[in-house]
């Protein structure tokens, strides 16, 4: 008697090879015999001679709209979908084209104050970059701190919002000619 396996891999390969002997056998079933007779016939009957060609075979079918037509025709569109392929001669003529020779500098700038509030390390970046004789940059770090006026240090005074500014900097730039 055989035992069912636990693993599910040997259950998959199982039922692929199933999938494959119906997908091969294209869906037309088994052929039969007549059962045996046994030597016994009926009275006036003749045993029918055995065919000297083969039944023709079915007509093919239009289509069959199962998982594995509608995979075949994904694959017959995946060219189309798919963008061309580039040789290794041009994809290095393109990533040229973008990059752009720069350099990392470090120093420290504070950003100023934007129009929002908020800090403006690109101006900052640029600055850092001009004080290296380049022409622009971008903010690759920036760093923060707070700075208070001595009134906090007085003791006993309430601290109020006015008090301490968070300052920010940039500390390393990527620069550009």
């Amino acid at each position: 008697m055989m035992g069912r396996s636990g693993n599910p891999a040997v259950r998959f390969e199982t039922l692929i090879s199933a999938a494959l002997l119906l997908l091969l056998n294209g869906g037309n079933g088994w052929t039969q015999s007549a059962p045996p007779t046994l030597g016994l016939q009926a009275p006036g009957a003749q045993a029918a001679p055995p065919p000297s060609t083969p039944a023709p075979l079915a007509p093919p079918r239009e289509e069959n709209p199962g998982l594995i037509n509608e995979m075949g025709k994904l694959f017959d569109k995946l060219p189309s979908i798919l963008p061309p392929i580039k040789s290794p001669s041009e994809t290095m003529n393109d990533l040229s084209r973008l990059a752009k020779p720069s350099t990392m500098v470090s120093g420290r700038v504070a950003c100023p104050a934007s129009s929002n509030g908020a800090p403006d390390c690109k101006q900052a970046a640029d600055q850092l970059c001009q004080s290296k004789g380049y022409k622009e940059g971008k903010s690759l770090n920036a760093d923060s701190a707070e700075k208070c006026s001595a009134k906090v240090l007085i003791p006993g005074r309430q601290r109020k919002p006015d008090d301490c500014r968070t300052d920010t900097f940039v500390t390393s730039a990527l620069c550009q000619n």
